[in-house]
């Protein structure tokens, strides 16, 4: 059935049908409402809908894509089962990247390897040149519904049509508003329009929701035909190539010049002994402070905060420094004969254990600091930063002697699976159940801070109010009054959300 579809020559016609289902099912999902189940929900149409109308050109299942895709389906449920603010949005930009990357690689022509850089530019090549293009493809999908072959001038006249459309739909629909809001009788008139349909929209709600699913009906179109119908790349330039085609063999040859950049052996060397004398001499007075600070050894006139907080900005950044430097010296450092090979090596050693010493430094000054002055999103998040710095650092001192370790591929997948962890660790409770350990040890609490936690931690708080500080029923009662007095509409349905509020009801009720 699926194969006959893909040799249909109505299959342009078919593939707008769906992109005019999927831009229904798209403003239907999202129109006015939060992203929650519907996210998920919309993220599996999307790919059922390239799965579908694209399968002749899906490459075949790799390790790779299958990680992605996880990836992208665990993102998409983090909108079901947790409500972190910081998250919630920024996954609205993270996932359509990674849908991107992911449909790029699977759908498009040049069956690229996922390391190359090039995957970047097909990811955008296919999100816009190759989707305008094909917005001609629309008069085919009209001349096998008419039957009739348009004329190149009832073309032009059908674009220009077409475009004063795009163009006047929306400012129609903000001018009929604002003449709405003005005048009571225009808006009561334009609210009777759909009454004889039934229909519980207004004017300027139809309105917008028709614009929605004619431009999302059209993008999804285009991106999809840009795929089933992309136009080849050719190795070398000829008369006539586009601008496309010479930008990227300009690119190309960027990239060349840059790999073909190399330092020879005694600039390494010279480099890297210069550096590691400064960070030797500094990792020698930090011993003293970095091992005795929890005992009460501390440079003078420093109280225990104020070291915490000192230096802390600047260790991280200098760590920093020195995993880009140790890149640039792997990369791009020409083999050294002999005994400066090894000397190298021995100093791109030691780099790493500097480097080492300096974050764990800085990471035992953060758990400092916060022993003194709480948890937060932000202290949680350095601190997730700093472990993935460091397992970074031990994935490049592993290449320094295993030369074949390709780095670039190892920080794509080391990256994509520690941004997913960090979704799903339980950054709010985690966050809840630290400051509760603080409060038990020292008897300080930040409650206010502890008050803006999401839904997530809300049953953990509960379990505090009860057992340990009931201070906290008001803020608790508080928060369950404003989720009681809003309905949730089932497209924004979160999993987090709703066991707060069940467990707050059983909270007060209980009491």
């Amino acid at each position: 059935m699926l194969d006959k579809l893909l040799q249909s020559p109505k299959r342009p016609l078919y593939a707008l049908a769906g992109a005019l289902l999927l831009a229904v099912i798209h403003q239907y999902l999202f129109y006015g409402h939060l992203p929650g189940l519907s996210y998920p929900l919309f993220t599996v149409c999307l790919y059922v809908f390239m799965f579908v109308y694209a399968k002749d050109r899906m490459r075949e299942f790799t390790w790779f894509g299958w990680l992605l895709f996880t990836s992208v389906m665990l993102l998409s449920l983090t909108y079901v089962l947790f409500y972190n603010p910081l998250f919630y949005a920024l996954n609205l930009l993270v996932i359509p990247c990674l849908v991107s990357v992911h449909m790029a690689y699977k759908f498009s022509g040049r069956r690229l390897d996922w390391a190359d850089i090039r995957l970047l530019w097909d990811t955008i090549d296919h999100l816009i040149p190759q989707n305008l293009r094909h917005a001609g493809t629309l008069f085919r999908v009209l001349k096998n519904i008419t039957g009739r072959r348009l004329e190149e001038g009832h073309k032009r006249v059908l674009v220009q049509i077409l475009i004063g459309l795009l163009v006047a739909v929306p400012l129609v629909t903000i001018v009929v508003a604002l003449l709405a809001s003005a005048d009571g009788m225009f808006d009561h008139m334009l609210a009777s329009v759909p009454s004889w349909l039934g229909s519980h929209l207004t004017f300027g709600e139809g309105g917008v929701r028709l614009v929605w699913v004619v431009v999302l009906c059209l993008l999804f179109f285009g991106y999809l035909w840009g795929f089933v119908d992309s136009r080849p790349y050719s190795t070398e330039l000829k008369t006539g190539d586009t601008t496309d085609d010479r930008l990227e063999q300009k690119l190309g040859e960027w990239a060349e010049e840059a790999v073909s950049v190399k330092l020879a052996p005694v600039i390494t060397a010279t480099i890297l002994v210069t550096m590691n004398v400064v960070y030797l001499l500094f990792v020698y007075t930090q011993f003293a402070y970095l091992f005795g600070a929890s005992e009460g050894v501390l440079p003078d006139g420093l109280s225990y905060a104020e070291y915490a907080r000192s230096g802390f900005a600047q260790l991280i950044m200098v760590t920093a420094i020195n995993f880009v430097l140790m890149l640039v010296v792997l990369l791009l450092g020409e083999q050294a004969p002999g005994r400066l090979h090894r000397w190298n090596q021995g100093m791109l050693y030691v780099l790493v254990a500097c480097s080492g010493i300096m974050l764990y430094s800085a990471y035992i000054r953060l758990v400092m600091y916060e022993e003194t002055y709480g948890y937060t999103y932000t202290r949680f998040l350095v601190h997730a930063f700093m472990i993935f710095l460091g397992l970074l650092l031990l994935i490049a001192a592993l290449r320094i002697h295993i030369t074949r370790i390709p780095l670039a591929k190892c920080y794509v997948v080391l990256g994509l699976c520690a941004y997913v962890l960090i979704n799903y660790i339980g950054m709010d409770t985690i966050i809840a159940d630290r400051n509760i350990e603080r409060y038990r040890v020292s008897g300080n609490m930040d409650v206010y801070y502890l008050q803006g936690l999401s839904a997530d931690a809300v049953p953990r708080l509960i379990e505090f109010a009860r057992n340990e500080y009931p201070e906290l029923n008001a803020h608790l009662q508080e928060r369950f009054a404003g989720m009681d007095s809003i309905h949730v509409p089932w497209q924004s349905f979160n999993l987090a959300e709703y066991r707060a509020q069940k467990a707050l009801e059983d909270y007060f009720r209980d009491q």
